[in-house]
């Protein structure tokens, strides 16, 4: 037995490696201009950082939501591949191509009509709600391209090519990160060379971060076109039900799943900007500091959703088990290493983007309590992943749910509004909220309801 699982993890991990190393160096990479960015705004003083991290939940909300469509056309696309039906693929590629026009439109007419009352719904400081609702209107003007982005970068991925998303997410943080530097800062010397600056601060980084999207929805857009195994050229952009049925089928449930959690998100934040300046900003950059330490997590989930649509699409349902032993081994062992060095370096990490004492101190003990739950966290995005390639996502929407509102936000309101607790207790609610989900997948998974529900028949109706 120990010869077999060892000749199977010597099988799956270079196809596990070639596709999760992009992924997670393209997020790696994101993470770092978040940080830049946060750096930068920082330096602007508290009030700036509260202004960009106040409504950043509203654009995990909006950001999600689309996200939840691509995880449709994902497991379509990665199962039609895995039966061998490369036509299959490509019309759904086209079907892609009107889900963007049809999501970018809407999204960009709500955002931009609803953007002066985000701040105002998020209970953010009344001195800063202006600067906020700026910066909220900038941001999400290029959202077709932001949409385009999301969905083209899903399909692409599907189809095993994790590099060009990569790729091209490294441009967008190059220019982001160029962008920021001449925009945010007033003219300066530096080393003794004169630099231009707008000195534009807060609306700088906004502008920044615009153009970025606009640059990175066009460079998606092109290189799915011209994409000798995905690209839609030549095939209708007339709705195509065949198509469309099973992606929404999966999308939907998921697309409620994150809307909800979501929404919760933005229900958490705006309990947590009631409590101050201090514990807002401590809040956004702890946010921003254990994102990178998720990288190993989403990494492999991207790996885990296209190997097992994969899997799934060839009725290799013995494949799909071994994946799981593999993935769910691999990431627990990633994530005990992250959350050792984010609790170990939890200080110095809020140190790199406030120099405000409270704000360090309180920043630095939340990240400690969330550094325990990461081998946890990271068991549940890998079955979720999977089940996510597999077309199965009614499991997770009720799982995700219940966690969020049933004890992330109705702990926070009880400690927060009620009993007149902190962030700490705040952190802590969302802390059980990952363990519970934790405890319900790995329940799915040990009684096989992850997989074997799906039965035969509808592998290939959904194919």
């Amino acid at each position: 037995m120990a010869a077999n699982n060892l000749s199977t993890y010597r099988k799956l991990l270079p196809e596990i490696y070639s596709l999760a190393w992009p992924t997670m160096l393209e997020q790696l990479m994101q993470t770092a201009v978040q940080y830049i960015d946060t750096a930068m705004v920082g330096t602007l003083g508290t009030y700036a950082t509260a202004a960009v991290g106040a409504t950043s939940t509203v654009n995990w909300l909006v950001g999600s939501t689309i996200s939840a469509v691509g995880i449709g056309f994902l497991s379509f696309v990665a199962r039609a591949f895995g039966a061998g039906d490369a036509q299959r693929g490509r019309r759904a590629a086209s079907q892609a191509v009107l889900a963007v026009l049809v999501c970018g439109t809407f999204f960009t007419v709500l955002t931009l009509g609803l953007s002066w009352q985000v701040p105002v719904w998020m209970q953010v400081d009344p001195a800063i709600r202006e600067l906020a609702a700026q910066y909220f209107f900038i941001l999400y003007t290029p959202m077709l391209a932001r949409t385009a982005m999301i969905l083209f970068g899903s399909l692409l991925r599907s189809v095993g090519d994790t590099q060009s998303p990569m790729r091209i997410g490294i441009l967008v943080n190059g220019v982001n990160v160029v962008g920021n530097f001449l925009l945010i800062y007033p003219s300066r010397t530096l080393w003794g060379i004169p630099v231009y600056g707008a000195g534009m601060g807060v609306i700088g980084a906004a502008i920044a971060s615009a153009a970025a999207f606009a640059v990175g929805g066009t460079c998606m857009t092109i290189t799915l076109w011209h994409h000798p195994v995905i690209s839609p050229r030549g095939q209708s952009l007339k709705p195509d039900w065949s198509v469309l049925r099973p992606c929404l089928q999966v999308a939907l449930p998921n697309a409620l799943q994150r809307f909800g959690t979501s929404l919760g998100y933005v229900a958490f934040a705006s309990m947590i900007n009631a409590l101050g300046d201090v514990s807002t900003a401590a809040h956004t950059i702890a946010n921003t500091v254990e994102s990178a330490f998720y990288i190993p997590g989403y990494g492999m989930q991207t790996a885990a959703a296209t190997l097992a649509g994969n899997a799934l699409g060839a009725g290799d349902h013995r494949r799909i088990r071994s994946l799981a032993r593999v993935l769910i081994g691999l990431e627990a062992g990633l994530m005990l290493v992250s959350g050792t060095l984010l609790f170990l370096f939890a200080p110095n990490m809020m140190g790199l983007f406030s120099k405000d004492p409270q704000v360090i101190s309180l920043g630095a003990i939340v990240l400690r309590m969330v550094a325990v739950s990461e081998p946890f966290y990271g068991v549940s995005i890998i079955l979720e992943g999977m089940m996510q390639g597999m077309g199965k996502t009614m499991q997770p929407f009720l799982f995700g749910i219940s966690g969020m509102w049933g004890v992330r936000i109705l702990g926070t309101f009880l400690c927060t509004r009620i009993l007149g607790m902190g962030l700490v207790s705040a952190w802590g609610c969302m802390i059980a909220h990952n363990l519970l989900v934790f405890a319900l997948f790995v329940w799915s998974y040990r009684s096989g309801s992850w997989n074997l529900s799906l039965s035969s028949k509808k592998i290939r109706e959904n194919l």
